[in-house]
């Protein structure tokens, strides 16, 4: 049986997880798939689990939607000894802990992630980590610009699918793509998680303009040289230029830099609204920032942008500072 086991049961997982189940059921009726398609959300919280197999609904992170029922939900780590494919939906920071525990298993199933980041630490992406932890293991990334609940709903989104492994990609594709949902293939893997990353400290960033009140013409000034410092970024590490100028560059960062969803837009607007984000959470952009800039800065490449928002999370710099700082630097051609 392909059984496809997503980790993490928060909204975007739930989510992707649901997607799964349609596709599952869009290809057999086409004939393309096998019906004997079994997903498996692994939960981290035994309580969790047990709850949203009970109510078959995920109310913490989407409440008001209904599980499928035929969605597995556990929080049994076994589950795992028998997956045809592992798509880890977690925050980045968890997956250098997901990686170890897949290498330990005994089989060695394809793992696609989520996350979108990079290793506050060290600097690397989830694919120079997966390399050193999962050695040999077919391995890819799902990224794109997609807010959950708008997913879980089965409202139309496109995502892509990027490995090296051109079996992988087409396997992903086969898992999620469905009437509702496009899924695109591609092998620059760099390309993809750099704008993945990226996105989210420009998206921060552009919300602290909309908190500022600067306007409209500013937001759009601000994501247009966004996408340059990503671009300059990306191809810098090898990415091929037209891969941010697709999904999972331009388009995530349309969505997650102008969407009301948006959580790295909301921390921005929060804090240079009140000087926090409310709740105290930690957006995403807001963790990889300086790592960001670190490795550009290695590379000969200046991003102006993610400084500044590196300064700002760290207290070194105000938003409205920031603003002034930007204008202020010399004219250049485009």
């Amino acid at each position: 049986m392909n059984h496809l086991v997503v980790v993490g049961a928060g909204s975007w997982g739930t989510a992707l997880a649901m997607a799964a189940l349609r596709s599952a059921a869009f290809f057999s009726a086409a004939g393309d798939q096998p019906p004997a398609a079994r997903v498996t959300l692994l939960a981290r919280d035994a309580a969790q689990a047990a709850a949203m197999q009970a109510q078959r609904e995920n109310a913490r992170y989407l409440s008001g939607i209904a599980l499928p029922a035929a969605l597995h939900i556990s929080a049994d780590a076994a589950v795992l000894h028998d997956a045809s494919l592992v798509l880890l939906v977690t925050p980045f920071a968890g997956l250098r802990e997901w990686f170890e525990r897949l290498g330990t298993l005994g089989h060695a199933a394809p793992v696609l992630w989520a996350a979108k980041g990079m290793d506050a630490q060290s600097g690397e992406m989830a694919h120079e980590l997966a390399a050193r932890l999962l050695p040999g293991r077919a391995c890819g990334v799902v990224s794109g610009p997609s807010f959950a609940s708008e997913v879980a709903r089965g409202l139309p989104c496109a995502l892509t699918v990027a490995s090296s492994s051109e079996a992988l990609q087409q396997l992903g594709s086969q898992w999620l793509h469905g009437s509702t949902l496009r899924v695109y293939r591609s092998a620059d893997v760099t390309g993809v998680e750099v704008g993945g990353a990226v996105k989210n400290v420009i998206a921060i960033a552009t919300g602290m303009c909309d908190g500022l009140n600067l306007g409209l013409n500013a937001r759009a000034a601000l994501i247009t040289r966004g996408l340059a410092e990503m671009s300059r970024f990306a191809v810098a590490l090898g990415a091929k230029p037209e891969t941010l100028a697709g999904l999972t560059g331009l388009g995530d960062l349309i969505l997650t830099a102008t969407g009301e969803l948006s959580r790295n837009r909301r921390y921005g607007l929060e804090f240079a609204r009140d000087g926090h984000a409310h709740g105290g959470f930690l957006a995403e952009g807001a963790r990889c920032a300086r790592a960001v800039q670190h490795r550009a800065a290695a590379l000969g490449i200046e991003m102006p942008i993610t400084a500044c928002v590196a300064d700002i999370v760290e207290g070194r710099l105000s938003p409205p500072a920031a603003a002034q700082q930007l204008l202020a630097r010399a004219a250049r051609a485009e």
